[in-house]
């Protein structure tokens, strides 16, 4: 079985759009990227979902979880290899540059209450078809350009807009 992977929607215009009828409608619908997670029952286990894509999500056993899946922690710091990774071979392709091997490490930790980031650091190993200074120049522009990793550095907002009481179909609170 292949792990579970985290991927960017269909940019395809073509691509049906999901429903916000599980909000009431009220969703703005017009957002490029859509995810959403739906607990098993009363689990902690998640479905994490992308458009056709899917993923597991929990806690360890040992924080109450039952262990099947990435935390949210795991997830965040994935989401930055992913984006290293995907827009390595994406700038290598419109630079001519053919890539063998990404093999990206992206460390962090947890502190405080509430618990915040310490800090997020990576690591890029690579091979491709040109000399060494070439591809490190093609990390360097990565690391200028990454979308994910930018939008950490400069504090993108995460705002909680409104919450739904589904079986209600009316928001709470």
């Amino acid at each position: 079985m292949a792990p579970p992977v985290l991927v960017r929607p269909s940019a395809d215009p073509n691509r049906r759009q999901r429903s916000a009828a599980g909000f009431g409608g009220r969703w703005d619908n017009s957002a490029v990227f859509r995810v959403e997670t739906r607990s098993l029952g009363a689990a902690v286990t998640a479905l994490g979902s992308a458009g056709p894509f899917t993923l597991t999500i929990d806690r360890p056993v040992d924080a109450g979880g039952g262990g099947l899946g990435f935390n949210g922690g795991e997830l965040l710091h994935l989401a930055i290899a992913g984006c290293i990774s995907n827009d390595l071979f994406r700038e290598a392709s419109r630079l001519g540059v053919r890539l063998s091997r990404v093999h990206v490490v992206v460390d962090g930790d947890f502190s405080g209450d509430p618990a915040v980031s310490d800090g997020i650091r990576y690591q890029v190993s690579i091979d491709g078809d040109r000399p060494r200074a070439e591809l490190d120049q093609l990390v360097e522009l990565v690391d200028r350009i990454a979308e994910i990793p930018n939008s950490l550095r400069r504090g993108t907002a995460v705002t909680l807009v409104e919450r739904v009481d589904e079986d209600e179909g009316g928001t709470a609170g």
